[in-house]
Protein backbone atom coordinates (compact mmCIF):
# COMPACT_ATOMS: atom_id res chain seq x y z
CA UNK A 1 0.00 0.00 0.00
CA UNK A 2 1.43 3.37 -1.01
CA UNK A 3 0.98 6.39 1.20
CA UNK A 4 0.26 9.60 -0.58
CA UNK A 5 2.32 12.57 0.47
CA UNK A 6 0.46 15.41 2.12
CA UNK A 7 -0.26 18.47 0.06
CA UNK A 8 2.55 20.91 0.63
CA UNK A 9 2.26 24.62 1.25
CA UNK A 10 2.97 26.80 -1.76
CA UNK A 11 6.65 27.67 -2.18
CA UNK A 12 5.92 31.41 -1.91
CA UNK A 13 4.34 30.90 1.53
CA UNK A 14 7.38 28.99 2.76
CA UNK A 15 9.66 31.67 1.31
CA UNK A 16 7.65 34.43 2.98
CA UNK A 17 7.78 32.75 6.40
CA UNK A 18 11.52 32.02 6.04
CA UNK A 19 12.19 35.64 5.10
CA UNK A 20 9.88 37.29 7.62
CA UNK A 21 9.97 35.07 10.71
CA UNK A 22 11.58 37.01 13.56
CA UNK A 23 11.87 33.83 15.62
CA UNK A 24 13.82 32.01 12.89
CA UNK A 25 16.15 34.98 12.35
CA UNK A 26 16.71 35.40 16.10
CA UNK A 27 17.44 31.67 16.53
CA UNK A 28 19.92 31.64 13.63
CA UNK A 29 21.66 34.77 14.92
CA UNK A 30 21.73 33.40 18.49
CA UNK A 31 23.29 30.14 17.32
CA UNK A 32 25.91 31.95 15.23
CA UNK A 33 26.78 34.28 18.13
CA UNK A 34 26.88 31.37 20.58
CA UNK A 35 29.31 29.45 18.34
CA UNK A 36 31.53 32.51 17.98
CA UNK A 37 31.73 33.19 21.72
CA UNK A 38 31.95 29.49 22.65
CA UNK A 39 35.01 29.22 20.43
CA UNK A 40 36.56 32.38 21.89
CA UNK A 41 35.93 31.27 25.50
CA UNK A 42 37.00 27.64 25.00
CA UNK A 43 40.58 28.26 26.30
CA UNK A 44 39.00 29.28 29.63
CA UNK A 45 36.81 26.15 29.73
CA UNK A 46 33.70 28.35 29.60
CA UNK A 47 30.76 28.48 27.25
CA UNK A 48 29.10 31.77 26.37
CA UNK A 49 26.18 30.78 28.61
CA UNK A 50 28.47 30.07 31.56
CA UNK A 51 30.28 33.38 31.03
CA UNK A 52 26.94 35.24 31.02
CA UNK A 53 25.75 33.34 34.08
CA UNK A 54 28.92 34.11 36.02
CA UNK A 55 28.63 37.79 35.02
CA UNK A 56 25.02 37.80 36.27
CA UNK A 57 26.25 36.51 39.65
CA UNK A 58 29.05 39.06 39.97
CA UNK A 59 27.09 41.42 42.24
CA UNK A 60 27.72 42.93 45.65
CA UNK A 61 24.73 41.03 47.08
CA UNK A 62 24.35 37.40 45.96
CA UNK A 63 21.12 37.09 43.94
CA UNK A 64 18.46 34.42 44.28
CA UNK A 65 17.60 31.92 41.59
CA UNK A 66 14.33 33.82 41.20
CA UNK A 67 16.22 37.05 40.42
CA UNK A 68 18.71 35.55 37.97
CA UNK A 69 16.35 33.30 35.97
CA UNK A 70 14.26 36.11 34.40
CA UNK A 71 17.35 38.25 33.77
CA UNK A 72 18.85 35.40 31.71
CA UNK A 73 15.40 34.53 30.23
CA UNK A 74 15.66 31.04 31.73
CA UNK A 75 13.27 29.00 33.79
CA UNK A 76 14.41 28.01 37.28
CA UNK A 77 14.92 24.37 36.31
CA UNK A 78 17.20 25.24 33.39
CA UNK A 79 19.13 27.70 35.54
CA UNK A 80 19.59 25.08 38.26
CA UNK A 81 20.92 22.63 35.64
CA UNK A 82 23.27 25.30 34.21
CA UNK A 83 24.67 25.96 37.69
CA UNK A 84 25.65 22.32 38.33
CA UNK A 85 28.86 22.22 36.22
CA UNK A 86 29.93 25.60 37.62
CA UNK A 87 29.34 24.31 41.16
CA UNK A 88 31.37 21.15 40.45
CA UNK A 89 34.26 23.32 39.25
CA UNK A 90 34.04 25.51 42.36
CA UNK A 91 33.11 28.65 40.40
CA UNK A 92 29.78 29.16 42.20
CA UNK A 93 28.05 28.09 45.39
CA UNK A 94 24.32 27.72 45.96
CA UNK A 95 23.33 28.36 49.58
CA UNK A 96 20.06 28.78 51.44
CA UNK A 97 19.00 32.39 51.97
CA UNK A 98 19.46 33.24 55.65
CA UNK A 99 16.20 35.23 55.73
CA UNK A 100 14.12 32.67 53.80
CA UNK A 101 15.44 29.09 53.93
CA UNK A 102 13.20 28.11 50.97
CA UNK A 103 15.10 30.51 48.73
CA UNK A 104 18.61 29.89 47.38
CA UNK A 105 21.36 32.48 46.96
CA UNK A 106 23.88 32.16 44.14
CA UNK A 107 27.40 33.14 45.12
CA UNK A 108 30.26 33.52 42.69
CA UNK A 109 33.46 32.15 44.24
CA UNK A 110 36.92 33.72 44.06
CA UNK A 111 37.73 31.10 41.39
CA UNK A 112 34.63 32.24 39.46
CA UNK A 113 35.75 35.87 39.62
CA UNK A 114 39.23 34.78 38.46
CA UNK A 115 37.71 32.90 35.51
CA UNK A 116 35.73 36.00 34.51
CA UNK A 117 38.78 38.23 34.89
CA UNK A 118 40.87 35.93 32.68
CA UNK A 119 38.17 35.51 30.02
CA UNK A 120 37.08 39.16 29.91
CA UNK A 121 39.84 40.44 27.57
CA UNK A 122 38.97 37.74 25.03
CA UNK A 123 35.26 38.50 25.38
CA UNK A 124 36.01 42.21 24.82
CA UNK A 125 38.11 41.47 21.73
CA UNK A 126 35.48 39.13 20.27
CA UNK A 127 32.65 41.51 21.09
CA UNK A 128 34.54 44.49 19.70
CA UNK A 129 35.23 42.68 16.42
CA UNK A 130 31.59 41.72 16.17
CA UNK A 131 30.40 45.29 16.74
CA UNK A 132 33.03 46.67 14.35
CA UNK A 133 31.61 44.45 11.62
CA UNK A 134 28.20 46.09 11.91
CA UNK A 135 27.06 49.42 10.54
CA UNK A 136 27.33 52.48 12.78
CA UNK A 137 24.52 52.51 15.34
CA UNK A 138 23.45 48.96 14.52
CA UNK A 139 24.71 47.37 17.79
CA UNK A 140 22.59 49.77 19.86
CA UNK A 141 19.56 49.20 17.59
CA UNK A 142 19.96 45.44 17.90
CA UNK A 143 20.25 45.64 21.69
CA UNK A 144 17.19 47.89 21.91
CA UNK A 145 15.16 45.61 19.65
CA UNK A 146 16.11 42.47 21.55
CA UNK A 147 15.40 44.18 24.88
CA UNK A 148 11.96 45.19 23.60
CA UNK A 149 11.25 41.58 22.62
CA UNK A 150 12.43 40.03 25.89
CA UNK A 151 10.90 42.61 28.19
CA UNK A 152 13.95 42.33 30.45
CA UNK A 153 15.25 45.70 31.59
CA UNK A 154 18.93 46.00 30.82
CA UNK A 155 21.36 47.78 33.12
CA UNK A 156 22.35 51.23 31.96
CA UNK A 157 25.43 51.13 29.75
CA UNK A 158 28.22 53.56 30.52
CA UNK A 159 28.87 56.21 27.88
CA UNK A 160 32.31 54.72 27.20
CA UNK A 161 30.74 51.61 25.68
CA UNK A 162 30.85 49.64 28.90
CA UNK A 163 34.61 49.34 29.27
CA UNK A 164 35.44 49.51 32.99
Amino acid sequence: MSQSSPERLPREVVGHVAGACLCLHAQRAARALARRFDQALRPFDLTNGQFSLLMALNRPEPPTIGQVAPFLAMDRTSLTAALKPLERRGLVRVEPDEADRRSRRLLISPAGVRALREALPVWRKTHGALEAGLAAGMPDLLRAGMTALTGVAEPARPKDGGRP
